[in-house]
């Protein structure tokens, strides 16, 4: 008798349709929201590498957060020659656009600008901000120079 269930489910996933290219572009990868203004893009790739950006330049960072769970990036730190400039978030993936989806990781996008030369660190730290008293979750630094 279980060799019967072993043949028949074997049969059934021989049998059963190739993923559609459909599936695969709704699972697949999207972009960071980053705005077409922004002149840097810093990735988590570049996480503890200096980064030059041009003074009165618009630069971003773009980490992928779990906000739907409250953790949340902000800056923790910044040097003095560099305020925020905006944020933006979205979906890490078109599934997540589609009805019925909850949850997941999402882009987590801090614009920033240089208002001045200089060269210091950014430090980031991905944590729930009503959790004071907690160590962050995640801690994202890079160094930029302004020119």
């Amino acid at each position: 008798m279980r060799f019967a269930f072993f043949a028949v489910a074997l049969l059934a996933a021989a049998c059963a349709p190739a993923p559609s290219e459909d599936v695969a572009s709704v699972n697949g990868p999207v972009a960071a929201p980053t705005p077409d203004d922004v002149a840097v893009r810093i990735t988590a790739e570049q996480a503890g590498q200096t980064v030059e950006i041009g003074v009165n330049q618009r630069f971003a960072i773009e980490l992928v957060g779990v906000p739907t769970a409250g953790y949340v990036w902000a800056p923790a730190q910044m040097p003095a020659f560099v305020q925020r400039a905006g944020e933006a978030s979205g979906a890490t993936t078109q599934a997540q656009s589609q009805p019925g989806f909850t949850g997941g990781n999402h882009w987590e996008v801090t614009m920033f600008v240089a208002t001045a030369p200089g060269t210091g660190e950014i430090v980031m730290e991905q944590r729930r901000p009503w959790e004071t008293n907690e160590a962050p979750n995640n801690t994202f630094r890079v160094t930029v120079t302004a020119r």
